[in-house]
């Protein structure tokens, strides 16, 4: 499916919005795929995500993309849909933040050289220096190192901001970086910026969530990846993931299986965004899985 193309749709719920993009679609000489679709009857918003691709005509001619986009304008408009129609394969340009602990940045770079992650990355910023991570190969990947204080954390955000205007970054990946965002960067990033939260929310926040989680003598400890808003650790969550403990764990072993819970959990976020399978929907977010 390397040549299919997407069409994300969020727009109120009304009858005839699934025949009218299906409809569109055959009519403009294209094959479904797959589709999925959702009617959030608590918000009345409807969803839908449909894969295809362009059959070729006789003449060996094929529709580009921008034609598309420009014949469906008028459904879009008559719908009131937010939409985005995007070549499956087009890579987005992708930004990573991390502090001292590096093994969900080490997992991304992994699976980003494989091929599993259709992105390019745009930078590694990190309030760390570049030492910290001298047993990773950034392989070219431009590397910024934003010292964050209290008396220069306007300034450093400021810089972070200009980082992602000046690279066309499209996606924030905050890969445990531990700084919390101010209300003026979060606005700027609504809706592109990712967080993985080392425990599974909305229970024991805050500093060492292992530590409390083996002083209450928990069963589950978890990992939440979600979107970044101004209420920390509150915004639309992406993805979750646990895994059962027993009385024998000790703190370190806690840790040692929060991290591989962190990088699969924030690695699975990361794939449901640059594969446009998650929309917004008031405080939730709709994932429509693989």
């Amino acid at each position: 499916m390397s040549n299919a193309i997407v069409l994300k749709i969020s727009c109120p719920n009304r009858p005839g919005i699934v025949a009218a993009v299906s409809t569109h679609l055959f009519e403009a000489g294209c094959n479904i795929l797959d589709a999925a679709q959702y009617d959030a009857t608590e918000t009345n918003r409807f969803f839908m995500r449909v894969v295809f691709n362009v059959v070729p005509r006789e003449n060996g001619d094929s529709v580009d993309i921008q034609t598309l986009r420009a014949g469906f304008a008028p459904i879009g408009e008559k719908f009131g849909m937010d939409w985005q129609i995007r070549h499956r394969a087009e890579k987005r340009r992708v930004m990573l933040l991390v502090s001292k602990f590096d093994h969900c940045l080490a997992d991304i770079l992994y699976r980003w050289r494989i091929g599993e992650f259709a992105m390019d990355i745009t930078a590694i910023v990190s309030n760390h220096p570049l030492e910290t991570y001298a047993h990773l190969d950034f392989d070219g990947i431009p590397f910024h190192h934003l010292p964050v204080s209290k008396d220069n954390k306007l300034e450093q955000e400021t810089q972070i901001a200009a980082l992602v205007k000046s690279t066309n970054t499209e996606l924030v990946v905050l890969a445990r970086y531990m700084q919390v965002l101010s209300d003026g960067l979060v606005a700027k990033l609504q809706g592109r910026a990712i967080n993985i939260h080392h425990s599974f929310l909305p229970s024991f926040k805050g500093a060492k969530p292992y530590h409390q989680a083996y002083a209450r003598g928990v069963k589950l400890i978890g990992a939440t990846a979600h979107y970044v808003t101004s209420d920390l650790d509150e915004g639309p969550i992406i993805e979750q993931d646990v895994e059962r403990i027993s009385h024998r764990d000790t703190p370190d072993e806690l840790v040692r299986k929060g991290r591989d819970i962190e990088r699969r959990v924030l690695a699975r976020a990361i794939a449901h965004h640059l594969e446009d399978r998650v929309f917004l929907n008031g405080r939730k977010t709709i994932v429509f899985g693989g």
